[in-house]
């Protein structure tokens, strides 16, 4: 029987490289120095991505030429190796920008905390493809649950919480194999009762909840049994609790700049030359760009050197300045075209394995494509994590490669592979 042609999809590709190139020019005018204006000047950053950009290509090919039943075989190993990695940080780790999460090469710097993205989607992949039931048996919670907490909790000891915080997303592909919604609705709960508890005193807060427990008894529910009292008790209890403890874990868990970045975006402080500083130059710079923006490597801000981190947290003011309004929103519509076009791809495979592996990395960029812009644009409190495929950096960029690519193999040979 002649096997089927193996067909890759270029839309995917094309968005990925659409990114990456375009990343690459915003790096160079962030970087921008008219004394030193050559583009393959590799002291300077964008120089440096330049080489990254090649090792990522490399990598990408070099996933596209194996046989994408491998990755299945080897999730855990790849799981086992980075969870080693990171173990291996807190003992051998530098520290840069107050974070322990780098391991140095020489000349190289490695952050395996941007692998630990991928090889966790791998193993929990393999994992739910493996298993014959669904996950809303308490076991397999159990142990995803627990596949999870390890690198992220590794992570969180190396005092990198935004690279920990994106562990978070994967209960959206959670979701789609069969989690139960209440999950999501209990998180969901959370954040807002956090919130709550920090802007409106808690005694009234508790009073409001105790009017949403009677309001849902009496005017809800039609019918009522002692069942419902005690589970409406048990849930208000369990508010109340949380609410109550919001104070102790925003003091004692939370490092005291978190803190502030949370109050600022809250309107609880102002802080323009300190912890709200690079937010308030980001969104000057975006403003000031306009509809169509003030021209490639014409960003006076930018040029100032107003913004810290522009190269890489930051990277999406540069785009608002010199591109404009427009140019923000073809950024934004491309990666809405990446998320989109990988829920098509993991909907349409044969396997779990594949399609819980697509939702995962569909899930982590969309976590850090909606936390990285909202927090340039101030929606969201910063907690660092790079713009994927665009700000520099070459773990991220290799990472975020690997994440994609080892999807694109997957789809590329669905029918071939079961």
């Amino acid at each position: 029987m002649p096997t089927e042609k193996i067909r890759f999809d270029w839309i995917t590709v094309a968005l990925y490289l659409f990114l990456v190139f375009f990343g690459w020019l915003n790096i160079y005018a962030a970087c921008y120095d008219e004394n030193h204006p050559e583009i393959l000047d590799f002291s300077c950053q964008h120089g440096k991505q330049i080489i990254w950009m090649g090792v990522a290509f490399v990598t990408a090919l070099c996933v596209i030429l194996i046989k994408p039943r491998i990755f299945s075989n080897i999730a855990y190993i790849i799981y086992g190796i980075v969870v080693a990695l990171l173990v291996l940080t807190l003992f051998i780790g530098t520290v840069t920008n107050g974070g322990q999460s780098w391991i140095d090469f020489g000349a190289f710097k490695l952050q395996p905390s941007e692998f630990a993205k991928f090889a966790t989607a791998l193993a929990l992949a393999k994992y739910v493809g493996d298993i014959n039931t669904d996950l809303k048996q308490r076991q397999t919670q159990l142990v995803l649950s627990s596949m999870v907490l390890i690198p992220c909790l590794l992570i969180l000891l190396q005092h990198d919480t935004g690279s920990a915080l994106v562990f978070t997303s994967f209960l959206l592909a959670f979701f789609r194999e069969g989690l139960s919604p209440y999950i999501l609705i209990i998180g969901a709960t959370a954040i807002i009762l956090f919130i709550a508890a920090l802007l409106v005193n808690k005694f009234l807060l508790i009073g409001i909840l105790a009017l949403l427990a009677l309001g849902y008894l009496f005017l809800w529910l039609s019918k009522r049994s002692a069942k419902d009292y005690w589970h409406v008790g048990i849930v208000f209890a369990a508010c109340c609790l949380f609410t109550l403890s919001v104070d102790f874990a925003f003091e004692h868990i939370l490092e005291s700049h978190q803190r502030d970045r949370i109050y600022v975006l809250l309107g609880k402080i102002e802080d323009p030359t300190g912890v709200g500083y690079n937010v308030d130059q980001a969104k000057i710079a975006i403003g000031s760009g306009g509809l169509v923006g003030k021209g490639f490597l014409n960003g006076t801000i930018t040029k100032a050197d107003f913004v810290p981190e522009q190269e890489t947290d930051f990277i999406f003011c540069t785009v608002g300045e010199e591109w404009g309004f427009v140019g923000g929103i073809v950024v934004v519509a491309a990666y809405v075209l990446l998320l989109i076009r990988l829920i098509v791809l993991a909907e349409r495979q044969r396997s779990t394995f594949a399609r819980f592996y697509g939702y995962s990395v569909a899930s982590i960029l969309f976590f850090h494509f909606f936390i990285n812009i909202g927090m340039v644009l101030g929606l969201v409190p910063v907690i660092g994590i790079p713009l994927p495929f665009f700000s520099y950096g070459g773990s991220s960029l290799i990472a975020f490669t690997l994440l994609l690519f080892i999807f694109i193999r997957q789809d590329a040979d669905r029918n071939a592979l079961f």
